[in-house]
């Protein structure tokens, strides 16, 4: 037993996963191409979380949202040239969680909202389907850990997507999901 709280002493010590954040594939684990620019937020901590949607197929293994996640990159740099993928983080169907941006990096989710905001996108089409709920859980698991770690401000606000600019995204079913969450804002600045 005192083995066992020696390694969380240790591991808490190091900063390593002391809290309760749920794990992020990194972007070296699903082959990221590097960015051409990074820019750091002009509000750090972000006032703003911004939950979207791929608008593509779902994905359920770790493996297809690896791949899935390397198309989005490819699309947002290739072809809107971008300097990166536009989301700070992504979620598969599976509930696993991919680093985009990642914490504190400007994004180009949300034109209105880039510089101050985390973008969050949920990968699928919900427009016509309800995500599953080991997707939404991660999403709020990773708001939370956002806020216990301050990475977001602590009153922050939780957007979609459509409130930011005329898009049908986060799609009609997660935006209702969206709009029953902690810190869901209906009027955003």
């Amino acid at each position: 037993m005192w083995n066992v709280w020696l390694v969380v002493f240790f591991l808490c010590f190091a900063k390593i996963q002391c809290d309760d954040c749920p794990p992020i594939i990194t972007r070296a684990d699903w082959n990221a191409s590097d960015p051409k620019e990074i820019k750091p937020l002009s509000i750090n901590p972000p006032p703003y979380v911004l939950v979207h949607h791929s608008a593509t197929q779902s994905c359920f293994t770790v493996e297809a949202c690896k791949r899935l996640v390397k198309s989005i990159q490819n699309v947002h740099m290739n072809t809107n040239g971008w300097e990166d993928i536009g989301y700070n983080f992504l979620i598969g169907g599976d509930g696993s969680i991919y680093e985009g941006r990642g914490w504190g990096i400007h994004g180009a989710h949300a034109i209105k909202y880039n510089a101050r905001s985390i973008g969050i996108c949920l990968l699928g089409n919900f427009q016509e389907q309800t995500p599953p709920e080991i997707q939404t859980k991660s999403l709020n698991e990773l708001v939370s850990c956002a806020k216990q770690t301050e990475k977001v401000e602590d009153q922050y606000h939780l957007i979609g997507h459509r409130q930011a600019s005329a898009t049908l995204c986060p799609g009609t079913f997660l935006f209702k999901i969206v709009q029953g969450l902690p810190q869901f804002d209906p009027h955003p600045q």
